[in-house]
């Protein structure tokens, strides 16, 4: 009895029919629009920030953020909720630019370095300082890159 009642349990579990989402979805209001340029603000909060010790705990975290949205929606106006949807993807891509591909360049840097120059502190700033081409290519492509992780604005 007791071992069905755990398998029961168990299978509930696993939800095989659950997918995650493929929209990253954020309410917030419009603070300023310029032509087709709109600036959003939302309210990120961490996990902890809803919990109800919060006001006794210095993890909680709450952030304002603004985001750049391009859009020829005439009847949007300042102060109006919306919300910003991006796709999954897009975040994806946007960590890998920003934390994935940078980590993998110095670690392989410091990696092959190690074997050229004998001071670690030499080869751990020699690492380092790949980051500021790495950066400033990026910045190159800035134009490309922007079509590429947009953000698309509904009206509540």
């Amino acid at each position: 009895m007791q071992y069905q009642i755990i398998v029961t349990f168990a299978s509930k579990l696993q939800y095989p029919h659950y997918k995650m989402s493929q929209k990253i979805e954020h309410s917030g209001y419009i603070t300023r629009i310029e032509g087709t340029q709109i600036q959003v603000q939302i309210i990120q909060m961490s996990a902890c920030s809803s919990c109800h010790a919060k006001g006794a705990c210095t993890a909680a975290d709450m952030d304002e953020k603004f985001i750049d949205v391009e859009s020829d929606d005439t009847s949007l106006r300042v102060g109006d909720m919306v919300d910003i949807v991006g796709e999954s993807s897009t975040g994806l891509f946007a960590v890998l630019l920003a934390f994935v591909i940078p980590f993998v360049l110095i670690l392989t840097s410091l990696f092959v370095l190690r074997d050229f120059v004998p001071n670690e502190a030499v080869s751990g700033t020699i690492s380092l300082a790949l980051l500021i081409p790495y950066f400033i290519i990026l910045s190159l492509f800035n134009k490309k890159l922007k079509k590429k992780l947009q953000f698309k604005i509904e009206k509540k």
